[in-house]
């Protein structure tokens, strides 16, 4: 593959103190692999799309949270009226005397880079990024204190309210939606019966098929399947077991059938999926099992 962008500072921040500045994305288009000067917290509000990070393909949504090394490479496709907001960031322009390498995701391959964020702390970054856009687009010294101030504020924001699919979450009471995006993220490869779920939790199904369809633009069933095809992509590419027991990690008992659907979503198949990428260097990473 070729050498992927490279989005440079003076492009995106108004003067070379500012250390922070959002770029909202209302939709977010396709758009190549590209590396930044600087770092940024993605925060997705609505739609869907595919968010390849470091060669891992990620069907993102409402609630999904990144953030985003300068040297990560990332890209956006098969997008959906996806909407989302860049929080740009240069660590080396920070002034307040603050322990920042403990609020901030350390440069290092064993940080988690996904996470998603409860609908309250949503509702609450929403309102500090609006007043970080208006402040981070001056560039008096007072604009660029205030910045500053604000980005601690969203990524305190951000700590108190994230949480990590497969871990054990305590999210509020009542999130309806947290709570099924938790269960549905927690493992792909296991069998997800939507009724059960709401009967243990004491929710109405129909009305929950409804919630999540307004906020993701997709059927709880259709995201599902995307998430078990995202790890069988990652598995094909990054691991050396057999197709059908990729099919088994990603929840298909039939490596047939998995074969079926694997190439009518990708127009390729499990095997060449795999050969396109046997000659290239495997990531560092390796997939945690």
């Amino acid at each position: 593959m070729k050498n992927p962008l490279l989005l440079a500072k003076e492009d995106y921040l108004p003067s070379p103190l500012m250390p922070v500045a959002v770029a909202d994305r209302a939709p977010q288009p396709s758009f190549p692999p590209h590396t930044h000067e600087f770092s940024e917290i993605v925060l997705v509000w609505r739609g869907n799309g595919m968010h390849v990070l470091n060669d891992r393909p990620w069907r993102v949504t409402c609630g999904d949270m990144f953030y985003i090394r300068d040297h990560d490479c990332h890209s956006y496709e098969s997008v959906n009226d996806l909407v989302l907001d860049n929080i740009l960031y240069c660590p080396e322009r920070f002034q307040l005397a603050i322990g920042w390498a403990e609020l901030l995701p350390p440069d290092n391959e064993q940080h988690q880079s996904h996470w998603r964020l409860t609908t309250r702390g949503m509702a609450l970054a929403r309102g500090v990024i609006q007043q970080l856009a208006l402040e981070s687009r001056k560039t008096d010294l007072l604009s660029i204190q205030l910045t500053e101030a604000l980005f601690l504020q969203l990524v305190l924001i951000l700590r108190r309210h994230r949480y990590a699919a497969g871990q054990d979450n305590r999210l509020p009471d009542g999130e309806q939606l947290d709570l099924l995006m938790s269960a549905l993220q927690s493992d792909s490869g296991a069998r997800f019966d939507l009724a059960t779920f709401c009967l243990h939790h004491q929710l109405a199904e129909r009305s929950l098929k409804q919630l999540f369809r307004q906020q993701t633009g997709m059927t709880i069933g259709h995201y599902l399947r995307q998430l078990q095809l995202c790890r069988a992509k990652y598995l094909l590419r990054c691991g050396d077991e057999l197709i059908g027991e990729v099919a088994a990690r990603c929840g298909f008992d039939d490596s047939n059938y998995f074969s079926v659907v694997f190439t009518r979503e990708t127009g390729v198949t499990p095997s060449a999926w795999r050969q396109r990428f046997e000659r290239a260097e495997r990531p560092a990473f390796a997939l945690k099992r």
